[in-house]
């Protein structure tokens, strides 16, 4: 069973909705030291996937997974939510039910890392010895770094909305049905953020939807981001210029989101080189928020980079300075795009390595930064960009994933949800890679 040392009420989910999903309230007052051979820092879908496959591996009791949350919530699927095709019930299971049963689950959160000691300090007082640590803590979303944000994302009625949050991305589609006319005006942050192609998907899907409605001639659509490029991959980047132009949405690039001021409904940019500003009114605002590292990986310069991501070899995983330490996902400085694709294709890599790494011997896996991103173009249509470190594509299916495509849009809607919940979070799901030697040999 999962041993549970600590727990804590999550404020996104309602009593109603925390009692129909199952969750149980308990309490664990004691604080307690205690050594593992491996240690993993988040409950994410990285070191929930990971922990799977080592806590069968290791055996029972030998795998410690650090993680404060109650709930797991399956990230990708917000963007439906905000496009009323989904539920944020949907996204959400309890976290005691996906973790795996041979691990010991600390309900708690670091505060400290000391990796000359192989030690981890905790909120609640406890230290965490290790043999092995993998750092999976994702990243942080900064609302509070544009002024005025979310005092509009929590004022009823605002027009401001984030599908970035399971508390906010219902809000998404309630604003864009009482929408009438004006600008809807959709950001994305100089920043790197979790699925880099969530902001575009969140106005393609918009735009679809005040043309099913109606309301596609009062509205003017505008998208700012501070990026220096619409999309990472030039190959997709020239499909997806020419999706925004097909539908009428304005873009311009280099342009950060700085203020919102929801009673005035004004949006304030700066420009990331020139540092000059501008406004845009707004009736509708998605907004995306800043993003970065963990704040608490600023208290150990020596596991981070400059940025403050922790700094491993991109082809091995394992941390440049401490090879006892590896990490995965959004928090590491691997310079590909943070998906949960990603994190898939980064499972098979390390798992391989951690492995070698426990028993002394030489890592061989190399991680060439494959990645993901369904980018939802419409109702019903989809595409589907794959791309590695070099952004050069590295698709699955026999065919030219960026043509808009139904089949694609099911696979996000219906068979990734599933592939997630029953396989990836159970350590049986490492990316595509198999699949594409299949079906798309020379992809």
């Amino acid at each position: 069973m999962i041993r549970i040392t600590k727990s804590r009420a999550i404020p996104e989910l309602s009593a109603l909705q925390r009692s129909l999903l199952g969750f149980r309230q308990k309490s664990h007052g004691a604080s307690e030291n205690h050594s593992c051979q491996l240690l993993i820092v988040g409950g994410g879908a990285a070191g929930c996937s990971l922990g799977a496959k080592f806590a069968s591996k290791l055996g029972r009791g030998k795998v410690t997974i650090l993680e404060p949350s109650d709930v797991h919530y399956y990230q990708p699927l917000f963007t439906l939510v905000g496009g009323g095709v989904s539920t944020v019930e949907n996204t959400v299971r309890s976290m005691g039910s996906v973790l795996p049963k041979d691990a010991t689950w600390v309900k708690d959160e670091a505060v400290l890392f000391s990796p000359e000691e192989n030690l981890v300090k905790t909120k609640n007082g406890s230290c965490i010895k290790y043999d092995m640590l993998v750092m999976a803590l994702g990243l942080q979303l900064n609302f509070e770094k544009v002024e005025g944000l979310l005092e509009a994302l929590e004022t009823p009625n605002s027009g401001v909305v984030s599908n970035y949050s399971p508390k906010y991305c219902s809000n998404t589609f309630k604003e864009l049905q009482t929408f009438s006319k004006g600008n809807a005006v959709f950001t994305c942050p100089s920043t790197p953020i979790k699925c880099g192609g969530a902001p575009q998907k969140a106005a393609y899907l918009s735009e679809h939807y005040m043309r099913k409605s109606g309301k596609r001639k009062g509205a003017n659509f505008i998208y700012r981001t501070g990026a220096g490029v619409f999309f990472p991959s030039p190959h997709y980047e020239k499909v997806l210029y020419k999706v925004a132009e097909n539908r009428g949405i304005d873009v311009a690039l280099k342009e950060d989101l700085i203020r919102v001021n929801a009673k005035e409904k004004v949006a304030f940019f700066e420009n990331v080189d020139t540092k000059k500003q501008t406004t845009i009114e707004f009736s509708f605002l998605h907004a995306v928020p800043p993003q970065g590292p963990p704040s608490v990986l600023a208290q150990c310069k020596d596991l981070t980079d400059a940025a403050g991501w922790v700094n491993v070899n991109k082809e091995t995983l394992q941390h440049v300075k401490y090879s006892n330490i590896f990490s995965i996902g959004d928090c590491s400085n691997l310079p590909t795009s943070k998906t949960g694709a990603a994190v898939a294709g980064q499972l098979g890599i390390l798992s391989q390595n951690l492995s070698n790494a426990l028993e002394g011997k030489p890592l061989q896996a190399k991680y060439s930064g494959y990645t993901s991103c369904p980018l939802v173009t419409g109702y019903g249509s989809l595409i589907l960009a794959e791309f590695d470190y070099d952004k050069k594509p590295v698709e699955t299916l026999p065919f030219d994933q960026r043509k808009e495509s139904r089949v694609n849009y099911e696979l996000k809607r219906l068979v990734m949800p599933a592939i997630y919940w029953t396989l990836m979070l159970r350590g049986m799901w490492d990316g595509p890679g198999k699949l594409r030697s299949i079906s798309n040999p020379l992809g």
